[in-house]
């Protein structure tokens, strides 16, 4: 019986990591270049006390990973916004290190460096800050990410990949950190840049809306499991002990 209590514990500790995820999600649904949070729960079993034999199947507290579905693209009109086209990042040099993002609304500084809306610069493909002709012409940017200003080119977005899978930190500008150290992108015709369009959230609003209903049943549907567990090992400690 308290078994039973165990296996519905660890279920709701699951069903919470789920629910902070979805509201994670949910508040960044409109949030530039984010990619959703998903969560993958493994079985764990453990063996019986009375049957070493026999096991009970507990879920796991869950491990987070990256949808990696892209976004929406919008049209900005603005030479300085950025869509990355392909399963790749732009990086950024923060005071946390270097992190990719898929925001790709970036500005010009009086210096002339390129920037994000925080104010980390830009990291070209060696992982070197971007610096622009600030009296220059408007910039143009290939497909390539490559520069151009006054019909000459003069520094090439960077495009990175990293397995994510391997893990991951949240940060600003809708980035990560992430544990697998990032690679730029060399002579790849399916990753590329798009000037003058943004990346939207790739975040289903619907979707979301539907897994949270569901796991709040679920959540209720385990509490009332636990409350007629707990009523009946009670009833059952009374027979026992009149039984005396």
């Amino acid at each position: 019986m308290q078994s039973g209590m165990y296996v519905s514990l660890s279920s709701q500790i699951a069903l919470e990591r789920r629910l902070t995820t979805i509201a994670d999600n949910m508040a960044n649904i409109n949030t530039v270049g984010f990619r959703s949070t998903e969560v993958k729960f493994d079985q764990v079993l453990s063996k019986t006390q009375n049957d070493m034999n026999a096991k009970i199947a507990f879920v796991s507290q869950g491990n987070d990973y990256l949808n990696t579905a892209s976004g929406q693209l919008e049209q900005s009109g603005n030479p300085l916004d950025f869509a990355v086209k392909g399963d790749a990042w732009f990086a950024i040099d923060t005071p946390a290190g270097q992190v990719l993002t898929r925001d790709g609304r970036f500005t010009m500084k009086e210096t002339g460096e390129l920037v994000s809306l925080q104010g980390y610069p830009v990291l070209d493909a060696g992982g070197a800050p971007i610096q622009l002709n600030r009296a220059g012409g408007p910039p143009s940017v290939g497909a390539d990410g490559g520069i151009m200003q006054d019909d000459r080119q003069v520094a090439t977005l960077g495009l990175f990949t990293a397995d994510i899978s391997k893990g991951f930190i949240r940060h600003d500008n809708s980035g990560v950190i992430t544990t697998d150290r990032p690679q730029p992108v060399v002579d790849d015709s399916s990753i590329g840049v798009i000037q003058g369009y943004l990346e939207q959230s790739n975040v289903n609003g619907i979707g979301e809306m539907t897994q949270l209903i569901q796991v709040n049943r679920a959540f209720e549907s385990i509490s009332s499991l636990i409350q007629e567990g707990e009523t009946s090992l009670s009833e059952a400690i009374k027979t026992l002990g009149g039984s005396r």
